[in-house]
C-alpha cells in the first residue's frame, strides 16, 4: 500500500482532549496529514496552543471549548462540522484510590469523563457520518490498564474497559455502513496528565516502567499519535473492532 494511504487531505477530524498530551499530539499529526482538525477541550488556553502549533505547520484548526460530559454542547460542536471523517475521542482524567476507599463521587466522575464522554462523542460522530454517508473512522482511547490489575486503578481501569466494549460493539453495528471503530490502549506515556496525577511518584514510576518495558523507555505522546493516525487513515481500511497497544511491549496479551 502506498504511503498516500496516510494522506488525510480534504478530510475533517474531531479530536477531544486536544489541549495537551496525547490529544494535542494527535491533533497536530492529523493536521500534518492534511485533515482540517476540530480541537475540543475544556482548557481554552491549551486549545489555543494546539491551534497555534497546527497553524505553524500550515494546517487548519477549529477550536471548541467544552466539557465532554456536556452532551448537548458536544453534540453542537460535532454537528458544526460540515462533514466528519475521523473522530479521535481522547479526553480523559486520571484517578487512583484503593477499592475499599473508593467513593461514589470518585467512580461517577471517572465514568462520566472517561466512558460517558467517549460514548457521547462516538454517538454524535457516528450519527453525522451515517447522515452524510461517510465511510469514516472512529478512534477511542483505552489504556494498558485494561490488561492488568493495577492497584488503585479500579475507577480508571473499569472506565477504560467499558471503552473497549463500546468500541467492539459499535464496530459491529456501524461496520456494514462503512464506518470503522478501533481503540488505542497505550502503556505508560509521559504527559501533563500523568505528571499531575502523581507528581512525587513520577520519577519512580517511570523508572519502574522503563525496567519492565523491553524497549527500555516510557512512551511519549507522539508514539500514541502515530497509532491514532494509522487507525484514522486508509492504511487501516481492513481493521475494525481492534485494540492497538503502543506500550513498548510491557503487556503482550493474545
Amino acid at each position: 500500500m502506498a504511503l498516500t494511504a496516510y494522506d488525510l487531505t480534504g478530510r475533517t477530524a474531531f479530536v477531544t482532549g486536544a489541549a495537551g498530551g496525547i490529544g494535542r499530539a494527535a491533533a497536530v499529526l492529523l493536521a500534518e496529514a492534511g485533515a482540517t482538525v476540530h480541537c475540543a477541550d475544556r482548557d481554552a488556553e491549551g486549545l489555543d496552543g494546539t491551534a497555534a502549533l497546527i497553524g505553524e505547520r500550515a494546517g487548519t484548526a477549529r477550536v471548541h471549548v467544552l466539557d465532554v460530559t456536556d452532551r448537548a454542547r458536544l453534540a453542537e460542536a460535532v454537528r458544526s462540522c460540515e462533514r466528519l471523517d475521523v473522530l479521535a475521542a481522547i479526553a480523559g482524567i486520571m484517578h487512583s484510590s484503593p477499592v475499599l476507599e473508593t467513593r461514589d463521587e470518585d467512580l461517577d466522575r471517572v465514568l462520566d469523563v472517561n466512558f460517558k464522554g467517549v460514548l457521547y462523542a462516538c454517538q454524535e460522530a457516528a450519527r453525522l457520518m451515517l447522515a452524510r454517508r461517510t465511510r469514516g473512522s472512529i478512534v477511542t482511547m483505552a489504556s494498558g490498564a485494561v490488561d492488568t490489575g493495577g492497584a488503585g486503578l479500579l475507577c480508571y481501569g473499569a472506565a477504560k474497559a467499558a471503552v473497549v466494549q463500546l468500541t467492539r460493539t459499535l464496530a459491529t453495528e456501524v461496520g456494514p455502513r462503512g464506518i470503522r471503530v478501533n481503540a488505542v490502549a497505550p502503556g505508560w506515556i509521559r504527559t501533563p496528565m500523568t505528571e499531575r496525577h502523581d507528581r512525587e511518584a513520577q520519577a519512580h514510576t517511570e523508572a519502574v516502567m522503563t525496567r519492565m518495558t523491553p524497549l527500555g523507555r516510557v512512551g511519549e505522546p507522539d508514539d500514541v499519535a502515530h497509532a491514532v493516525l494509522y487507525l484514522a487513515s486508509d492504511a487501516s481500511r481492513f481493521t475494525t473492532g481492534q485494540i492497538l497497544r503502543p506500550n513498548g511491549g510491557v503487556a503482550m496479551p493474545w
